[in-house]
């Protein structure tokens, strides 16, 4: 019973967690819809200066093209379940391991979701460097990139000394940002689409890891290691 009482404390922390930082994300969505002026406006700015850059650097552009195939969702979500397949596996890490591979890939359905609902159309410039369809708040790319990064850093933290876990966390900021850059620099996302897919893709895997911290405190010993976040 009071592991009961426990485990729904800490879902409920997870939910008010989640809904306090959401409001950015959902401030910014309900922008992109409505088309606000300044964002438009400095988005339309941001991608048409990131386009000419690119444009003018073949080398950059092919660089960027291959960053947008290695860093797409399919490759980057195998690769972070191929780790914690590692971390059940040669490190015990189970139930660890579980909770982080199902962030990885519910923050990747719940980004398909939020795609749909906004509806915004790619950004449309003069200088094309590539094409890719689909719709473009929140970035795909950079909210999975946030919530595997997230995920990571919380699944190896216990393997880690301080130094080893600011390393993965610098790691996991840098893949963000490289990835939020690529996909601006190829102007197939306005710089509004990726902040509110990082925002977005920390927002999930953050109250991912805030529920079950919470949860694996609750559980009876030897039934789920307890997670440091």
């Amino acid at each position: 019973m009071l592991a009961d009482r426990t485990s729904r404390r800490a879902l409920g922390r997870a939910a008010s967690y989640g809904v306090a930082a959401s409001v950015p994300v959902l401030a910014l969505g309900w922008l992109v819809r409505a088309e606000s002026g300044v964002v438009a406006e400095a988005d339309r700015v941001t991608v048409a200066a990131a386009t000419r850059f690119t444009a003018a650097r073949p080398a950059l552009r092919r660089a960027l093209l291959v960053g947008q195939e290695a860093l797409a969702a399919r490759w980057v979500n195998l690769a972070a379940t191929g780790v914690c397949a590692w971390a059940w596996r040669r490190r015990g890490l189970g139930v660890r391991a579980a909770w982080a591979a199902g962030t990885v890939w519910g923050a990747w359905a719940l980004g398909l979701a939020a795609k749909g609902l906004v509806g915004r159309a790619r950004p449309v410039v003069e200088d094309v460097v590539t094409t890719v369809p689909g719709t473009s708040f929140p970035s795909g790319h950079a909210m999975n990139a946030a919530a595997v990064g997230v995920s990571l850093t919380v699944l190896v933290r216990p393997l880690l000394r301080r130094r080893g876990r600011a390393a993965v966390a610098t790691a996991a900021v840098v893949l963000a940002l490289v990835t939020a850059a690529d996909r601006v620099l190829l102007g197939v996302h306005h710089p509004s689409d990726v902040v509110g897919g990082l925002l977005l893709g920390g927002v999930v895997a953050g109250a991912s890891a805030v529920g079950h911290h919470g949860w694996a405190s609750a559980a009876p010993s030897g039934s789920a290691p307890r997670i440091e976040v």
